[in-house]
C-alpha cells in the first residue's frame, strides 16, 4: 500500500537569510509568484514553487540556491521562514523517516527512502494564467557585455566587507516634504572594486535592528560608469531616495536610505559586492539601448548613458541609439532632470512622463512608450537593440504590456518575440 501524499519527501526550496541582501530579484522574476517577503526575510511558498529555477541564476549572492529534504506535511511554513536568522540544519534520513511515519503511518517509512520529489505547484482553479511580465525578463546578459566581477566582498559578515569613503553627497531633486534624493560618491582608495554599468552594491548600516541583530545589507544600483564617477579613479556613485512622509503624512525614516542620505564627506561606510551578472549594457558599439525607468531606477540608466557619453567624447562612439523613458510624479521629483536636459538630442532621445502634474492628465512611462510605438516596434525587431526596465515593481507589468501591444500593432507575434527577448538577453527587468 502506498503512503499518503502528505508523507511524501520533497525538496523544499529555501532562501538563506544570512547571505540574502533583500534585493527583490527573486520575487520579481518568479513566474508563479512563489516568493514573498516582509521587512525581515524573503521566503518561498512550498505550495506554489514548481522548481522552474528561473530565480537561481539572477540571484546576486546565491542565497536562493538552497533546499532542504522535508516531509510534505511537515514543510516549513512561510511564518517559520520569515522568523529565521539562519537556515535550519539538514535532516537526517532517520529524522525524515520518523516524520514520514508520523504523517502517514508505517507505510510511509518506505516513501522516505525514495528519490526526493519536487513540490507541486498550486493550480489556478479558473485554469487561466494571468499575464505575468516576469516570465519575459532575461537572466542572461547581452552577448557583447563585458565580464562582470561579483561577490568580491561577501555578505555574510561585516569583516568581509570593504570600507569606502564618502567624497560627495549632493541632492538631485528639488526640495520637497515627501521625498529626498541624493547622489552619493564613494571612494575605495587602494582596494580593488571593479564594477560595470547595471551592477549594484550592498551597504551595511551600522547598529542593530529591533531584534538586536546587525542590520542586513541594503542594495543600491550603481549610477556611474565602469571607469568611475570621476574618470580614472577608484570610485562610484549611487542614487538614493528616502521617503520623508507616508501616504497619511506621517514621518518615515528608512534605516538604509536615512543613513546614506545623511552621510558627510569623509564618513566611511561598509560595502559588499559587487552584484549582478545579467542587467549589463551591451559593449557592441552599434547596439541600441532603450532605458525605461522611474525614480531611482534611473541609476543604472545614468551609468549607461554616461559611459556612452564618454565614448562619444573620445571619438570611439558609433551609431548605437539611446532612448530614454523616464517617469516620476512631478518634474521636481525627477532625479538628474537638469543634466538630462543638457545632453545633445542627437545623442539621447529622452521622453518624460509625469503622473501628478497639477492641471495635467496623468501620464506614465508606458503611455510615453505608446506615443513612440513606431520607433519601439523597429527596435523590437532589431537583434542589436536591448531594453532595460528599472524602478518600482508596479511599473513592470504596464511596461511589458505596452511592449506586447506595440509588437502586436506592428504585426509581430508577442509569444515568439517575448521568448526571443528573454533568450537573447534583450529584455531586462529590475524592479523592486
Amino acid at each position: 500500500m502506498n503512503a499518503p501524499l502528505e508523507a511524501a519527501v520533497i525538496k523544499q526550496h529555501l532562501i538563506d537569510p544570512e547571505i540574502c541582501i533583500r534585493c527583490n530579484t527573486c520575487e520579481s522574476i518568479c513566474p508563479v509568484g512563489a516568493i514573498t517577503h516582509d521587512s525581515r526575510n524573503y521566503v518561498v511558498d512550498v505550495n506554489k514553487c514548481n522548481w522552474c529555477n528561473d530565480c537561481i541564476s539572477p540571484c546576486p549572492t546565491g542565497s536562493i540556491d538552497n533546499y532542504r529534504r522535508v516531509v510534505k506535511a511537515k514543510a516549513y511554513s512561510l511564518e517559520e521562514q520569515l522568523g529565521w536568522d539562519v537556515l535550519p540544519p539538514e535532516l537526517s534520513g532517520a529524522d525524515i523517516a520518523a516524520m514520514a511515519a508520523e504523517a502517514g503511518g508505517e507505510d510511509a517509512i518506505a516513501t522516505a527512502e525514495q528519490p526526493v520529489a519536487e513540490a507541486t505547484p498550486t493550480i489556478d482553479p479558473t485554469g487561466q494564467a494571468a499575464f505575468n511580465s516576469a516570465q519575459y525578463g532575461a537572466s542572461v546578459p547581452p552577448w557583447s557585455a563585458a565580464h562582470a566581477y561579483t561577490n568580491l566582498y561577501g555578505p555574510k559578515a561585516a569583516e568581509k566587507s570593504v570600507t569606502a569613503t564618502v567624497t560627495g553627497n549632493l541632492r538631485v531633486t528639488a526640495v520637497g516634504k515627501e521625498y529626498d534624493t541624493h547622489h552619493i560618491v564613494l571612494d575605495f582608495g587602494s582596494m580593488p572594486f571593479p564594477v560595470l554599468e547595471g551592477q549594484s552594491i550592498g551597504i551595511i548600516p551600522p547598529g542593530l535592528d529591533a531584534n538586536g541583530k546587525p542590520h542586513h545589507a541594503r542594495q543600491y544600483s550603481i549610477a556611474s560608469p565602469r571607469n568611475g564617477e570621476r574618470p580614472g579613479h577608484n570610485n562610484l556613485s549611487l542614487t538614493i531616495k528616502r521617503v520623508l512622509e507616508d501616504h497619511s503624512g506621517q514621518p518615515v525614516r528608512g534605516v538604509g536610505s536615512n543613513y546614506m542620505c545623511d552621510l558627510k564627506v569623509g564618513d566611511q561606510v561598509q560595502v559588499i559586492g559587487p552584484f549582478g551578472t545579467s542587467f549589463l549594457m551591451p559593449n557592441h558599439p552599434k547596439s541600441s539601448i532603450v532605458m525605461i525607468c522611474t525614480g531611482t531606477g534611473s541609476a543604472p540608466m545614468r551609468a549607461m548613458t554616461e559611459w556612452r557619453r564618454r565614448l562619444r567624447a573620445s571619438g570611439k562612439f558609433e551609431s548605437g541609439k539611446l532612448m530614454l523613458f523616464f517617469g516620476a510624479r512631478t518634474q521636481e521629483e525627477l532625479p538628474y532632470f537638469g543634466p538630462l536636459q543638457s545632453l545633445p538630442k542627437d545623442f539621447i532621445d529622452s521622453n518624460f512622463a509625469f503622473s501628478r502634474t497639477p492641471g495635467q492628465p496623468k501620464k506614465y512611462v508606458q503611455d510615453a512608450m505608446r506615443d513612440r510605438a513606431a520607433d519601439l516596434a523597429a527596435l523590437l525587431q532589431d537583434p542589436n537593440a536591448y531594453f532595460f526596465v528599472c524602478g518600482l515593481k508596479a511599473m513592470e507589468e504596464g511596461v511589458v504590456l505596452a511592449l506586447r501591444d506595440i509588437a502586436a500593432g506592428a504585426g509581430l507575434d508577442w509569444d515568439t518575440l517575448g521568448a526571443a527577448l528573454k533568450r537573447e538577453g534583450r529584455l531586462h527587468l529590475e524592479t523592486y
